[in-house]
């Protein structure tokens, strides 16, 4: 379970499952109406049995109809999901840097340097082996307006990134590369690439993917852009 690709449904059955693991349904067999669980949840009676009946059926619950109400026990499929969204919390809470940063820059045409390191074979082999995607010959320059994604990007540094290493053939030597896996306006992977060596300065933004990215979010020059940035664990 990836928390960030949950649906509300979802969300709505993890709380459900919460509520009743609060009430000792993680190990042993508890006594509940519907009527009760709707009050814990602060929800219906109607949202709270629908909730049930949907659990049992995605075997995450155990559930038996007493005249009283329920008799409920979490499975271990159920104890898997909570296990899994507590992981995701602690590794929130624990980890020396945020589990991502969203940058926002404006869509201009860069130097067209990009298709020109990004095809490469020494980079694209290890782009290829590294962040696992063939990058589409190009980066999508943004330049970021703000002082708050300035600072941000200037704070990403300083996080642990995939090394790709500098190589030479017979012409020139061409330097290492730092990277950041990265999602593009919620819907492309990609990556943010930190050249050592470039002509452009803190304030822009160098973005590949696997695919065309002004195609594919049908972009323009003058575009706001929203790059969530993804830390390493």
């Amino acid at each position: 379970m990836d928390p960030s690709n949950l649906g509300a449904r979802s969300w709505k059955h993890l709380f459900t499952l919460y509520k009743l693991a609060e009430l000792g349904a993680c190990s042993r067999t508890i006594k509940v109406s519907t009527e009760y669980l709707a009050e814990k949840m602060g929800a219906s009676q109607q949202t709270a049995s629908r909730h049930l009946i949907e659990l049992e059926k995605k075997g995450q619950i155990k559930r038996t109809i007493i005249q009283e109400g329920c008799l409920i026990k979490i499975t271990d499929s159920g104890m898997a999901e909570l296990k899994k969204l507590y992981s995701n919390l602690r590794l929130i809470f624990e980890a020396a840097y945020p589990p991502s940063v969203t940058l926002e820059g404006v869509l201009f045409t860069g130097l067209g340097e990009g298709a020109y390191y990004v095809t490469k074979e020494g980079y694209r082999k290890q782009f290829m082996e590294k962040l696992g995607f063939d990058p589409y010959p190009g980066t999508l320059n943004l330049k970021l307006t703000t002082e708050y994604d300035v600072k941000t990007r200037a704070e990403l540094e300083a996080y642990p990134a995939i090394e790709i290493q500098g190589f030479k053939n017979e012409n020139r030597t061409f330097g290492p590369v730092k990277c950041y896996p990265a999602v593009v306006n919620n819907k492309v992977k990609g990556a943010v690439l930190y050249a050592l060596r470039s002509h452009y300065d803190a304030s822009v933004l160098e973005v590949i993917a696997p695919t065309f990215l002004r195609g594919r979010l049908k972009l323009k020059d003058g575009n706001k852009v929203k790059v969530e940035v993804l830390t390493l664990p």
